[in-house]
């Protein structure tokens, strides 16, 4: 068996536009010299610009889609985005539990659950008790941290709390700091890095997935946790950074960027 091209698995919604989901997922995994497999969670109808709707897979479709894959391939590391139900992610916990060696990162995504009043308390429990106890890391921005961590107050209480459901390691991403953004990496011992990055204008569509799926990528290659949170946000800033506007709606991260020059 080739084992040259680490092996990515990515568990998200279909997004028809290619700006985040699905397709966001494998440019990013094929921009950093991994091979993507993915396992659909929703199919959403929606372009750059507006979400009209979204619809989970049935919990058992995901179960046989993730296994199918998981029990061919040797997978390196897992991207988990958008899960639109209870259902999926008990459904995705009964997968994860049998895999306790591969790294898992987590993208808490609420960019679809806006439409669908998904932050109600019920996801977010389900996401705290049954996935974050198999992650690796999880790398929710400030407001899916303030919804899941909800006796915090405060940035640093908010990421203990999510690290005490079990997950090894928490970037919370977004923290404004002056002109800038801040990205801060935790772990047990409380926060260990901080990463400040030029705020960069106008916002560009599906930031967050393409950062946890790059980290998914470099830990597939062997690099550190540190080492893949600091590559995989220069990779990410860089595809913001040369982000076109393909549609009316926002522009798209170019997330092969280096292949223009």
């Amino acid at each position: 068996m080739d084992t040259r091209q680490p092996i990515v698995l990515t568990i998200t919604h279909h997004d028809p536009s290619g700006s985040a989901g699905i397709t966001a997922d494998t440019e990013t995994a094929v921009s950093l010299g991994c091979h993507c497999t993915s396992v659909v969670s929703a199919i959403s109808v929606g372009d750059t610009g507006e979400l009209m709707g979204v619809a989970p897979v049935d919990d058992s479709l995901l179960v046989e889609q993730a296994r199918a894959v998981l029990e061919d391939m040797p997978v390196a590391a897992i991207k988990v985005g958008y899960l639109g139900s209870v259902e999926n992610v008990r459904a995705l916990h009964s997968v994860l539990r049998d895999y306790p060696d591969i790294p898992v990162i987590i993208d808490p995504d609420a960019t679809l659950a806006d439409k669908q009043s998904m932050l109600a308390p019920p996801l977010w429990e389900a996401m705290s008790s049954l996935l974050l106890p198999y992650a690796t890391m999880a790398c929710p921005n400030r407001r899916e941290a303030r919804a899941m961590a909800v006796e915090a107050d405060v940035l640093d209480a908010q990421a203990q709390e999510l690290l005490e459901s079990g997950c090894r390691y928490l970037l919370l991403t977004g923290v404004p700091c002056e002109q800038q953004l801040e990205n801060r990496l935790y772990d047990e011992r409380g926060l260990i890095r901080q990463f400040h990055w030029q705020r960069l204008q106008p916002a560009a569509y599906g930031v967050c997935g393409t950062l946890a799926t790059a980290i998914a990528c470099h830990i597939a290659h062997g690099l550190t946790v540190i080492e893949a949170v600091a590559r995989s946000q220069q990779f990410t800033w860089s595809a913001i950074a040369d982000s076109r506007r393909l549609g009316m709606g926002r522009p798209i991260p170019n997330r092969l960027f280096w292949a223009r020059s």
